[in-house]
Parts: C-alpha cells; sequence; structure tokens
C-alpha cells in the first residue's frame, strides 16, 4: 500500500513538474539566455536552497525530539524534506501533497501518531514564520519610507494596513492553536465543507483518541518544550531571511548595489528581502495553483516596480526563481525512488 501511494505522489508531481516545465513565457532560446546570464550565480541560488532544505530537516528534527526520541538519521530526515517540499510545489493546495507523504514516510520510524504530530507542528511553524515574516517586511518597508528611499502614500498605508491585519490575525490564530491544538477542530470544519460532512464525521468519530492526542502534543511544544518552539522557529525564521540572498544575488547581476560600498550592498539586501516578502505573500494568497503557477511571477512584477526597478528585472528573478523550483523539485521527485527502508506502523 505504501509503495502504491508512493508511486500515486511521484507521477502527479512528475505530471506537474512536465506541465510546469511547457508552459514557461518564454521560448527555450530565451529560457537559455536567462540561464546563461545567471551563470555561476545560478550555482550559487541552488547551493544556498540547499543550505535553506538543510535548516527545513533541523527544524523539523528539532520538532520530533521535542516529544521523544528521534529514530532517523538526518540524511533520510533531509530526503523526507526536500521531497515533501517538492510535492508541495507540484501540487495544488500544497500541503494536501507533501504533508500527507511525509507523514507516510515518518511513520515507519516514529510511528503514525507522532509521525502525524511532528509534520502538522511543521507545517504549522513553516507558516508561522512567514506570518512574522510578513510583519517584518512591513516594518522594514515603513523604516525605508521614512528615510525616503522608498515612496509612501494613503494607497500604500492602506494595503500596508490591510496586510498587517491579515498578519497579525493568522498570528493569532496560531498562537491559539499552539495552546489548545487544532486537528480536532480542523477535521470538524471539513466535516462542514460540501460532500466531506458523513467522511468527516466518520473520521472523526473512528479517530477521535489519535486527534485529541496529536493536539495535545501540538500544546505541549509551545507550553513545556519551550526550548524546542523557540529554536524551531528561529531556524524557520532566519531561513526565510536567508532566501532573501537569491534575489540580491540576481540585482547584482543588473549592477543594482544601491550605490555601492556596505551602505548600498544593505541598502540592496533590504530591496531584495522586500521583493521576496510581498512576493511571497501574493504567492502563498494562491497557493491554490499548481506550481503557484502566474501568482509568483505576478508577484514578483509588482514588487521590483515598487522597488523602482524595470519589468526586465522583474522577469529575471521570476524565471530564475522557477527554474531553481524546477531544479529542486524534481532532485525531490527523484529522491522519492532512492533509499528508504521498510518499517512497521506503531
Amino acid at each position: 500500500m505504501r509503495k502504491s501511494l508512493n508511486n500515486l505522489f511521484f507521477i502527479v508531481g512528475l505530471a506537474a513538474v512536465v506541465i510546469m516545465f511547457f508552459t514557461f513565457d518564454v521560448s527555450f532560446a530565451e529560457l537559455w539566455g536567462y540561464i546563461t546570464k545567471a551563470g555561476y550565480w545560478l550555482v550559487a541560488i541552488l547551493a544556498l536552497w540547499g543550505l535553506l532544505y538543510v535548516m527545513n530537516a533541523c527544524t523539523w528534527r528539532v520538532i520530533i525530539k521535542g516529544s521523544g526520541p528521534c529514530k532517523i538519521d538526518f540524511a533520510s530526515l533531509l530526503k523526507i524534506t526536500i521531497s515533501g517540499f517538492a510535492l508541495n510545489y507540484a501540487t495544488p493546495v500544497g500541503l494536501l501533497g507533501g504533508e500527507p507523504y511525509k507523514i507516510m514516510e515518518m511513520s515507519k520510524y516514529i510511528g503514525v501518531r507522532r509521525a502525524t504530530s511532528s509534520v502538522v507542528l511543521f507545517a504549522m511553524m513553516h507558516i508561522f514564520s512567514h506570518f512574522w515574516f510578513w510583519v517584518t517586511g512591513i516594518v522594514t518597508y515603513l523604516i525605508l519610507a521614512v528615510t525616503g528611499d522608498l515612496p509612501f502614500n494613503a494607497g500604500i498605508g492602506i494595503i500596508l494596513f490591510l496586510i498587517a491585519l491579515f498578519c497579525w490575525g493568522g498570528i493569532y490564530l496560531f498562537v491559539k492553536g499552539y495552546k489548545n491544538g487544532m486537528v480536532v477542530k480542523l477535521i470538524h470544519f471539513i466535516g462542514k465543507l460540501p460532500g466531506l460532512h458523513k467522511w468527516g464525521k466518520r473520521f472523526e468519530e473512528n479517530h477521535l483518541a489519535d486527534l485529541k492526542k496529536i493536539d495535545e502534543q501540538i500544546s505541549e511544544l509551545q507550553g513545556q518544550n519551550k526550548r524546542s518552539f523557540f529554536g524551531s522557529f528561529f531556524l524557520e525564521y532566519v531561513g526565510r531571511l536567508l532566501q532573501s540572498f537569491e534575489i540580491f544575488f540576481m540585482l547584482l547581476l543588473f549592477d543594482i548595489n544601491g550605490g555601492g560600498g556596505v551602505d548600498g550592498y544593505i541598502l540592496t539586501f533590504l530591496h531584495s528581502f522586500l521583493i521576496l516578502a510581498f512576493t511571497s505573500l501574493f504567492a502563498n494568497l494562491l497557493g491554490f495553483m499548481p506550481l503557484q503557477l502566474g501568482g509568483r511571477e505576478g508577484g514578483f512584477a509588482m514588487s521590483v516596480a515598487q522597488m523602482g526597478m524595470t519589468g526586465d528585472v522583474g522577469m529575471f528573478v521570476s524565471i530564475i526563481c522557477r527554474v531553481r523550483e524546477l531544479f529542486w523539485t524534481s532532485v525531490g521527485l527523484l529522491l522519492m525512488k532512492v533509499g528508504g527502508r521498510k518499517g512497521s506502523d506503531e
């Protein structure tokens, strides 16, 4: 059964990658031109994401150890992490692909219950750190606007205010979820959706004890394992900041360096951070789309324009980021067919 599901996940992901490859908005000749222009910076970007995946695996390991021993070696955990993110990129509503796969794979090592709670906690921390990342983006924009580096008017103020409300609302919900658990409520909510009432009610009745135990483990991470909670949050938040270097490298290719010198490079990094923050917000709002088709490109176009940069910069950044996604998604899918061990569920 597990092998059949693994094959299903692999086929769905592979189909999405093929579709993505043939739906670039540029010709293959233009695509190759973008890649050659990136040159060695593309290698640096791919390596940067290798580091980010290592940090993601470290976050997950901290969460797992917060509820007991971690019985999986780091290389295997990293493999599952990369494959899980690959499926999240490739499938609609991302988490519907990667998270079930990670639960299935991790159950061989730590049992279904702990695997489920660790995956849910990791997904929660990943999203929770994004909300704080976007809040930091708002503060950074306001600081640069005060210094006269970026424009500010009533329209921008309203947009930033709405984004702030959205972020603080998300942070509030997650804080409540960490304190009280959210799995039982989530299944109960799903059961109210059209067509899922019978399934939701049956699933909740058959697995209520396990679901409550998972909620207990979620609340324990924040309530009792403060070190694990803040350690995992720190790794995820720093990972979001480091991701800004991906855009920073590409801006340097266009000789955008804030006038040069240390201050210029710092300013360029802050612009890169803002481009990433607002692009990721826009793309995540359109997360129901496979590989966030169109959402990320539109986000880059609007973000670089707000930073006073040309459309060519936005197109280049979006294309290279898409190439990077294709590369690591392909790697993740290939890793699904490499290694692994048999195990029994708890």
